[in-house]
């Protein structure tokens, strides 16, 4: 079953199940895929996860409920809130009104749309990229968790990454790599509620052993992430000064054009972006994306 078809069983499963206990194996079997597969290629394309999807379209099925003359409680409990504290603290965060503000005339809701498939005439693109085998690395760097709502994440990110702060220890690292053209992001610990980054170097193996002595008081502010060795596919974007914000799109064009028709999956390995910046000629700059992949034994 090819990867359109199957989420489309599986949103399909999601919308006529929108009221009961929805287990996400109970979800991607309806794809005919892992869990864990079916949740990153839903997020990287959708841009949302799939537990964000379905208490969206909750919250957005109980306010027209609510609004039409339905009772809170009786709401709160057919869409799985255990209380009415907890449906009323979730449905502030989504509508940005109480329940019972959203019972008056005129009240202001927001509404998230049912996903839907279509099938329509693409392709065509030429998309370059490498099935290779990594080594292990060892990355060292400044670490976050970011959490809150999709565009959030991307937002606390970008705002983390420019910050004068966090770049001074970056530059930093980049000098005792020997290498202050090229730094390594890593995305791991991907769940519902967020994802870890790490943004470094690979510096020498004595500098880690003894990062104290060698970084002073910032060696607190640093983590060392251990990479393992794995396969990945590995696509770059066109040279260019711009190429930080197409990586993003890159990405979404590798799940939806390539790995969905492929004999791989995406595996349960952190995700690795090396960013490529020359500052004496800033058009030469490009981003690497490597996606941790492995054969599909389904």
């Amino acid at each position: 079953m090819d990867w359109i078809t199957g989420i489309k069983s599986a949103i399909d499963y999601i919308e006529d199940n929108i009221t009961e206990k929805l287990n996400i194996n109970d979800i991607a079997n309806r794809s005919f895929s892992s869990p864990y597969h079916f949740q990153r290629m839903f997020g990287i394309l959708c841009g949302y996860t799939v537990g964000e999807y379905i208490r969206y379209r909750r919250l957005t099925l109980a306010g027209a409920e609510i609004s039409g003359g339905a009772k809170v409680i009786d709401t709160a409990i057919k869409y799985g809130y255990e209380s009415p504290d907890s449906f009323t603290k979730a449905f502030v965060r989504f509508h940005g009104i109480t329940p019972s503000q959203a019972k008056k005339r005129n009240a202001d809701l927001k509404s998230f749309s049912r996903m839907s498939i279509k099938i329509s005439l693409e392709g065509g693109n030429m998309l370059n990229y490498k099935i290779v085998s990594k080594p292990s690395m060892v990355i060292t760097g400044l670490k976050k968790r970011f959490e809150g709502e999709p565009g959030d994440r991307y937002n606390q990110q970008h705002d983390y990454m420019v910050d004068g702060s966090t770049r001074f220890v970056r530059y930093a690292l980049q000098g005792m790599a020997d290498d202050c053209e090229t730094e390594y992001c890593v995305i791991s610990d991907i769940d519902d509620s967020g994802y870890s980054f790490t943004i470094g170097a690979v510096i020498p193996e004595y500098f880690n052993s003894h990062l104290e002595k060698t970084a002073g008081k910032y060696a607190e502010l640093l983590s060392v992430i251990k990479v393992p060795e794995h396969l990945y596919v590995q696509v770059e974007t066109e040279r260019g000064a711009n190429c930080i914000n197409e990586h993003l799109d890159l990405r979404k064009r590798l799940i939806n054009e390539w790995l969905a028709t492929s004999p791989y999956i995406i595996s349960d390995a952190p995700e690795i972006t090396v960013i490529h910046l020359f500052s004496k000629n800033k058009n030469d700059s490009y981003v690497e994306l490597l996606i941790p992949i492995e054969k599909d034994k389904s």
